[in-house]
């Protein structure tokens, strides 16, 4: 049996939750998302406790876990959301907005434009730094990525788009002996 999938998720204040049809809808402030169960868990709302059973024993415990994990990621998303901060590093590499997607001059002859998902939302603060939030921590996650995929860290100067925090590992360029 899953320990993770044994845990209960309290639903706080100003958040719905819904069980019904094999299907977990949750709303609140920051916007509302869906779960469709696997096969073999089962979902119980009590009194704002969001409980997870899995019926078929411990060959299902992997998707007593995920059912879970991913539910309280939702609860947590609509509740909060999640945010992810990109940072451009070059010269004259720099991001703009354009309309609701992102325009990025990073040493292309032309500029590449990115367009969000529904239910994302980017801003930028100064031009070399990327804001990119919303309720659903795997489409953060995902534009964030499409968007340093543009032009990653190079191991060399170190130009690129990384991710706040992101250590870059260098290189040592050639040396003359």
């Amino acid at each position: 049996m899953s320990r993770i999938g044994r845990q209960p998720i309290s639903i706080p204040a100003g958040v719905t939750c819904e069980v019904a049809n094999r299907c977990v809808s949750v709303k609140g402030p920051k916007g509302s998302l869906s779960f469709g169960m696997p096969t073999g868990i089962e979902a119980s709302l009590e009194a704002g406790v969001l409980s997870f059973e899995n019926q078929l024993g411990p060959t299902n415990g992997c998707f007593h876990g995920l059912a879970r994990a991913r539910v309280a990621t939702m609860v947590e998303g609509v509740a909060t959301g999640f945010s992810k901060t990109l940072e451009i590093q070059g010269t004259g590499y720099n991001a703009q907005a354009a309309g609701k997607g992102v325009k990025l001059s990073v040493g292309f002859s032309n500029p590449r434009i990115c367009e969000p998902p529904e239910g994302i939302t980017v801003q930028i603060t100064n031009p070399t730094e990327i804001i990119i939030s919303g309720a659903d921590k795997q489409s953060v996650g995902q534009f964030a990525a499409e968007i340093r995929s543009v032009r990653p860290p190079e191991p060399y100067k170190g130009k690129g788009i990384r991710y706040k925090g992101e250590a870059v590992r260098r290189k040592a360029g050639k040396s003359v002996s």
